[in-house]
């Protein structure tokens, strides 16, 4: 135990899955005690671990699913777990907002890249190089946008709702990494976008970009957009055919994740897990069901005790 720890009230914390990606080394994939001095939110106690509440989906104090604002007093053991796309907890409480019809984000200033490949596939994505922090909170707020970012202290903001912290360094990877975190297969429209100002490309005419692009482009090609906002001229050149690439390699990412989560899941739990829950209204137990979630000290697995996971 860390010795400022030493003589104080503290909860047991476990991490699972890619919020141990958040922790310093000697603290993944185990359990550890966090003070909890005078009372403390379950919120304030993870984001003073390092990760953010944008990350998280769903706590189980002492077996019981809580919100963020559920105060802790000491002596718990509490189990964080990030967002599931596979598994079924519909009788919990879900700690993220319910899904936006359209996804949209705002990104940070050091994202230009990325934002470019998303524009590409027809999202929504505000950039710009000068955005300051509370600039892009405020337009998260207002337009309902999902930030992007790699400043994990942005996204512990009370107002940012929905936010993600981009772990990988490299635009392209970043790219894939978005669209399987926010599951956007379906909804990629291509070259649908302006990269450069985000507006929506419309149609036009061989004959009217004569004089605005080569005359031997002009000549090889009959489908033209541009962005009435710049003014920009697209058509498929080699531009086309590697941001063709980059969307193909997001898909297939995501079949080889969906895949590998399959055989996880099929090895490692292939049986439901009881979660036994207070409620407020009755002193009686009651048993909800979690599919296929991987097992903690809080939760008690049918047919006897399990090893806990190494995930």
């Amino acid at each position: 135990m860390n010795l400022r720890e030493c003589g104080r009230v503290s909860a047991e914390f476990r991490f699972y899955e890619e919020l141990n990606d958040f922790l310093v080394p000697d603290r993944r994939k185990t359990a550890f005690r966090v003070p909890i001095d005078r009372g403390r939110s379950v919120k304030d106690a993870i984001e003073s671990v390092g990760i953010p509440h944008t990350e998280v989906d769903l706590v189980l104090v002492d077996g019981a699913s809580v919100a963020f604002g559920h105060v802790l007093r000491g002596g718990e053991r509490v189990a964080v777990y990030p967002v599931f796309e596979r598994l079924d907890i519909a009788p919990v409480v879900h700690l993220r907002p319910s899904p936006l019809r359209e996804v949209r984000f705002v990104l940070d200033c050091h994202l230009g890249k990325l934002a470019r490949h998303l524009r590409m596939a027809g999202f929504d994505s505000l950039w710009e190089v000068d955005y300051g922090d509370e600039e892009i909170v405020a337009l998260s707020v207002a337009h309902k946008r999902v930030v992007l970012t790699r400043d994990k202290g942005l996204l512990k903001r009370r107002a940012v709702e929905r936010g993600h912290f981009v772990r990988e360094t490299q635009s392209e990877r970043q790219f894939c990494e978005v669209v399987h975190e926010f599951q956007l297969e379906r909804l990629l429209k291509p070259f649908t976008r302006c990269r450069v100002c985000n507006s929506m490309l419309r149609e036009v005419s061989e004959e009217s970009v004569r004089g605005r692009v080569p005359e031997k482009v002009r000549s090889a090609r009959e489908d033209f957009t541009e962005c009435p906002d710049c003014g920009r001229i697209f058509w498929q050149g080699t531009h086309y055919e590697r941001l063709s690439r980059i969307l193909r390699a997001a898909a297939a990412a995501r079949r080889d994740q969906l895949f590998l989560t399959d055989q996880i899941c099929q090895r490692s739990f292939p049986a439901k897990i009881e979660i036994e829950s207070l409620t407020a209204a009755s002193p009686t137990r009651s048993k909800r069901s979690l599919s296929s979630v991987s097992s903690s000290p809080v939760f008690k697995p049918k047919g006897g005790p399990r090893s806990p996971s190494s995930k």
